[in-house]
């Protein structure tokens, strides 16, 4: 079993549920008392929500990668970023760190053609929403059609996950208003939506059509690149 790096805390409320599903991956898959090597990098969340709204990407980067330069001297084999949005900074993780990096839009878009989904509905922080480090993946590497919402329900999903998913908030309210963005998506054509922030599960389980959950099948890859 290779070891693996996980760099979380953004936010730590859904850094937990990936430690939790990739130890239980590893047991389903050897049995007996296995749980998985892992080694965990965790940020305060509000020094990283502070430079991103800031726009200073530059300084994210340069954590990033020193989390995960740090995760390597420790034995990792590979790295999670447990997060979308910061995959925004991620383009050469792997060359300045020198190990793989299991990147989420991958484990997202393999999923999507996975189940034969064509047009594609996404929900994320304004960042993953509007930005091209995530879409142009799915667009181009997995020839997907991607559905994002408009203007003021990107802004309604953006503000339900730093004001309240973050933090351990589960409103019933918000729950209804993502349902109702949702049914927007799906009006337009998706045959399915991303759970493209890793808060969002929290909020989010079940819905009428296809939901891939980024945090669930990031996980899952991860256990199984641990395995090879």
């Amino acid at each position: 079993m290779r070891t693996v790096g996980l760099i979380g805390g953004m936010s730590w409320e859904s850094t937990t549920t990936y430690y939790t599903l990739i130890n239980r991956g590893i047991n389903s898959a050897l049995g007996k008392s296995h749980s998985a090597k892992i080694l965990l990098y965790s940020f305060d969340f509000q020094k990283i929500e502070e430079l991103q709204l800031a726009g200073d990407w530059l300084t994210l980067k340069k954590r990033i990668v020193g989390a995960g330069q740090i995760l390597k001297r420790a034995g990792a084999d590979l790295i999670v970023l447990c997060t979308n949005t910061m995959h925004k900074v991620a383009g050469d993780f792997e060359k300045q760190v020198g190990i793989p990096l299991i990147h989420i839009a991958d484990a997202v878009g393999q999923t999507v053609v996975e189940q034969g989904i064509k047009t594609i509905g996404l929900l994320g922080t304004t960042f993953t929403m509007e930005e091209r480090f995530y879409k142009e993946i799915l667009e181009e590497q997995y020839q997907l059609t991607v559905v994002i919402p408009e203007k003021v329900d990107r802004e309604a999903v953006d503000s339900i996950i730093y004001n309240e998913l973050v933090r351990g908030i589960v409103s019933a309210t918000s729950k209804d208003r993502y349902f109702d963005i949702m049914d927007k998506l799906t009006g337009q054509g998706a045959q399915g939506i991303i759970l493209g922030c890793t808060e969002i599960g929290l909020l989010i389980t079940t819905y009428k059509a296809p939901l891939i959950d980024s945090t669930i099948v990031h996980a899952r890859a991860a256990v199984e690149r641990m395995l090879k």
